[in-house]
């Protein structure tokens, strides 16, 4: 199982729609569809779907290989407007990151909740204001 961490804390997966591989992704379609990214996918091969997507996932493969990063924010460049979630081992730490560069939620396995629990990844949900240009007008 996974939890689903957004700024109001942990929730269930609310997603009710097949999540597709980028490669199972049919370019003819006309339905709403939801795609996962492996960090190593070429995100620009979305770009001509992106009016139809509505839900990317990206993974992450380890906490400490950052490529979902510079795709979200490729595919939020782009002028994606639905849902982006990072999926994998991400840490608590990371959230602000996340938040900052357009993933709207993360998806976290369950052993890794129970480790960092919900208190910890609320506390960087004021992301908005943990940066240091913020610190820096004050």
């Amino acid at each position: 199982m996974t939890v689903i961490v957004t700024d109001q804390g942990f929730a269930p997966d609310d997603w009710q729609g097949p999540v597709v591989p980028l490669a199972d992704l049919a370019p003819d379609a006309a339905a709403p569809v939801a795609v996962s990214l492996a960090a190593s996918d070429d995100a620009a091969a979305l770009y001509p779907h992106l009016d139809r997507i509505r839900l990317i996932v990206i993974d992450f493969p380890a906490f400490t290989d950052g490529r979902g990063f510079t795709i979200a924010r490729r595919l939020r460049g782009q002028g994606f407007a639905g849902r982006l979630r990072a999926r994998g081992p991400l840490i608590a730490d990371q959230y602000t990151m996340a938040r900052r560069v357009g993933f709207d939620e993360v998806e976290i396995p369950d052993d890794l909740a129970a480790r960092q629990p919900a208190d910890q990844w609320q506390f960087r949900a004021n992301w908005t204001e943990l940066d240091h240009r913020s610190r820096l007008r004050a």
